[in-house]
């Protein structure tokens, strides 16, 4: 399946707004984790900060959405749908609240 596909569909699993916030505090965090890696030079630890949004990408999903993440089946796919999300609630496309 390609990314123009993928996203309509990864979209389908996150249409509660307090998921996407889930997931946008997640975002938001790894980029300050990633941040952080690079200011301080701690490059051993560059490799964790794709896997900083799990946690709260997955309670959105546990917690409102009730059902599983996207990154179960296509984690690539979802890896790059999440980035994209990010853009679309920063633009306003899409409501955290």
């Amino acid at each position: 399946m390609k990314l123009k596909e993928y996203y309509p569909y990864y979209k389908t699993l996150h249409q509660h707004p307090k998921c996407r916030l889930f997931h946008f505090i997640g975002q938001i965090m790894t980029i300050i984790v990633l941040v952080i890696v690079i200011i301080k030079k701690l490059w051993i630890l560059l490799f964790l900060t794709p896997f900083v949004i799990y946690p709260f990408a997955w309670s959105g999903h546990y917690f409102f959405e009730k059902n599983k993440p996207a990154a179960f089946k296509n984690p690539f796919l979802a890896k790059i749908s999440d980035w994209i999300m990010l853009k679309d609630i920063l633009c306003g496309k899409l409501k955290i609240w």
